[in-house]
């Protein structure tokens, strides 16, 4: 049975809140989350957190300075990482090794004609496919066809082959791939299609492009919790919007407090408990 976090739950507004005057810091609010839940769970939150974890490699590997703190590795850190791997996951230093060495044999399941970044997140959300988090199994599914979809998108404008940008396997990536339609045949599946879409048909505002996207993944982290209120992947759905403000409050600064507005108004305690006696009725 899941556990469930009663208290860290309820506690999480005024925490959240706290932030605001101190200066918002989506590590500092993980800390405090991960000090009160059990192992497994905790290792439910690195997961998800390690999709940073991967940008930041490939950032690094590519020489450029930007660099995500919502990873579970500080920049220092994962530069020893790459060196010598210690605490990397499994998955991740084994592709990385591959790339280091394309003659070792040990490595042949491993597609290295594909940029490194895309078999990172190959496996990366073949991991979470098989989490024992309903929220994470979901999530992934929906980032991967979320990222996709735009990455198909920009590819078609840019006269880049789909393929060579898509990851993962499946029906929406086979459409992807293989459609010539304006929606790649895909509207009956992809609910949001449209949205993506005319978002990323915006080149005019790249802001305004992420905040449509950024709105997206909002709306679905609540629909992926929607009757989850004090478990594991209420906190991971929590963890996802934490990261869109951390996010928005270093790029546009207005926004960023609208969201976190938002965050705040999601973590009623009180309206939490009643939903859940509802649904428990």
């Amino acid at each position: 049975m899941a556990k469930n976090y009663y208290c860290l739950v309820a506690g999480l507004r005024e925490f959240s809140r706290e932030g605001e005057h101190k200066g918002f810091d989506a590590s500092s609010i993980r800390r405090e989350i991960e000090e009160e839940i059990d192992r497994k769970d905790r290792l439910k939150v690195e997961l998800l957190h390690t999709y940073y974890d991967i940008e930041n490699i490939v950032q690094l590997k590519a020489g450029r300075r930007q660099f995500s703190s919502l990873g579970n590795f500080t920049r220092e850190e994962l530069e020893e990482e790459l060196i010598r791997p210690e605490r990397l996951p499994r998955f991740i230093s084994e592709v990385l090794a591959a790339y280091a060495e394309p003659e070792n044999s040990d490595y042949e399941e491993i597609d290295r004609s594909k940029a490194l970044e895309r078999s990172l997140l190959e496996i990366y959300y073949r991991i979470c496919d098989s989490s024992k988090s309903r929220f994470l199994r979901e999530w992934s599914q929906f980032d991967r066809n979320l990222r996709n979809v735009c990455a198909a998108l920009t590819a078609r404008r840019m006269g880049i082959p789909v393929a060579d940008v898509v990851v993962g396997k499946g029906y929406v990536v086979e459409s992807l791939v293989r459609s010539s339609a304006a929606d790649f045949g895909l509207k009956g599946e992809v609910g949001y299609l449209d949205r993506v879409i005319a978002a990323v048909a915006d080149e005019e505002n790249l802001l305004e492009k992420e905040h449509r996207i950024d709105s997206l993944r909002w709306e679905m982290s609540e629909e992926l919790t929607t009757f989850d209120y004090f478990n594991i992947d209420f906190i991971l759905g929590y963890l996802v919007r934490v990261g869109i403000v951390a996010r928005w409050q270093a790029l546009d600064r207005e926004r960023g407090q609208e969201m976190f507005t938002r965050l705040l108004a999601s973590l009623d305690g009180s309206s939490l408990i009643e939903q859940a006696e509802k649904t428990n009725e």
